[in-house]
């Protein structure tokens, strides 16, 4: 494609007029390619790139979800909706923020399937394009490109990646149309090969699986952290509802994360993902387990120590081995027989009711006790029973949290 240089009017006072004579001032005396490239990023209008298309993974072409950033030009540096242009060098600051909030605003624009667009701003102002979309999740005031986005950041190292970071890839031959960034989610294998990655690209929004560093240019992307980065809220314990059975949070992702770099990897066939699952069960008692821990300090469930040693890089890693052997299977047994649903409810108070509760533990459905299992029912005991109930696939009245017969056998089977 053949691009013409349009000469700014010295009279005229509008921003890209403006801008453009600035460009020219700067780039006076550098080579013309050089200067058309400066000249295109500063001029409003829209340069359509194209590059040959990339073929995705073989998971990402099963599920025919092969677009990649070949052909996802950016728009320019603007305000929000696009009212007006941002001269550079009058960008504000880098605003404080976590990285939960981080990959809650991008799971807000995956979830709304926002369309991919370099001219159009979505409902919250920002454009919808990659940087955009970066712009929009790490919460600067306007929608920055891929080459400004690094002035507020800092450069780390592909071993330091965490959630909430970045990864940029500026193209000089092609400043707009070559150019692309994408949010990373997480690890996606011990090996850290591949990585969840957020980003905005045609159709639309979306959050996949994609090998390091990109499908394309792999050796050419920078990762980046963002400057306004508050860790201290972002790291705290965000509490045991949190975790567990039907739990369905980036928290539970970010866990998984942090044991698959403790050792832990070898629990998961695949993820970690924002589902809770067996997975994370055992891969965190075995976290437990390393540390030395007993009992209950032990049961598969992360608590504020568990997550502050995580967190802060603090005591043993997982071994290659299970540091405890697992107990070999029980021998089947019949289950106790019903004992009828009169035996449940507020005001009942019974050794059926213990070993209810009792069981629930052994399955791992007890997070909602503080104390106990006891005799006398309690809120606590229907609220298990449901997330068991719940696990079984069933819904509404079969997930009412009090026993039938049938929640009954499949709890003692």
């Amino acid at each position: 494609m053949e691009f013409t240089e349009i000469e700014p009017d010295d009279t005229c006072a509008c921003a890209n007029c403006a801008d453009l004579r600035r460009v020219h001032r700067r780039a006076a005396t550098a080579p013309r390619r050089a200067r058309r490239a400066a000249v295109l990023m500063a001029a409003a209008g829209t340069v359509l790139g194209s590059a040959a298309t990339v073929t995705a993974s073989a998971a990402a072409a099963r599920a025919g979800d092969t677009s990649t950033a070949d052909d996802t030009p950016q728009g320019e540096v603007s305000s929000l909706h696009g009212r007006q242009s941002v001269t550079p060098h009058l960008r504000t600051g880098a605003a404080a923020t976590t990285r939960a909030e981080i990959l809650a605003r991008a799971q807000r624009w995956v979830d709304q399937q926002v369309p991919y667009s370099m001219s159009s701003y979505w409902s919250d102002g920002y454009r919808q394009d990659c940087s955009g979309f970066i712009s929009m999740a790490w919460g600067l005031g306007s929608s920055q490109t891929t080459w400004t986005l690094p002035d507020y950041a800092d450069r780390i190292a592909r071993s330091e990646l965490q959630p909430g970071d970045i990864l940029v890839y500026n193209n000089p031959d092609s400043p707009q149309g070559g150019s692309h960034t994408v949010l990373f989610g997480g690890w996606q294998d011990a090996a850290h090969t591949q990585y969840l990655a957020y980003e905005q690209t045609r159709p639309n929004t979306r959050k996949r699986a994609t090998p390091y560093a990109y499908w394309s240019h792999a050796d050419a992307y920078v990762p980046y952290r963002y400057r306004g980065l508050s860790a201290g809220t972002a790291d705290a314990f965000p509490g045991n509802d949190a975790f567990g059975p039907g739990a369905r949070n980036d928290y539970v992702t970010r866990l998984g994360d942090m044991l698959v770099r403790r050792g832990g990897g070898r629990f998961y066939a695949e993820g970690p993902d924002p589902s809770w699952g067996e997975a994370d069960r055992r891969a965190t008692e075995a976290f437990q387990l390393a540390q030395g821990w007993q009992g209950g300090e032990a049961d598969g469930l992360p608590g504020k120590d568990t997550w502050d040693y995580l967190v802060n890089t603090k005591g043993k890693d997982i071994p290659a081995t299970p540091a405890v052997p697992s107990p070999p299977p029980p021998p089947a047994t019949t289950p106790p027989p019903f004992p009828g649903t009169d035996a449940f409810g507020p005001g009942r108070s019974n050794d059926s009711v213990r070993l209810l509760g009792e069981q629930l533990v052994r399955k791992g459905y007890g997070r909602h006790y503080t104390e106990g299992p006891g005799p006398t029912w309690s809120e606590t005991d229907r609220l298990n029973v449901a997330d068991f109930q719940q696990s079984q696939g069933w819904r509404g009245p079969e997930a009412d949290g009090y026993p039938g017969p049938d929640t009954w056998a499949q709890l003692f089977r």
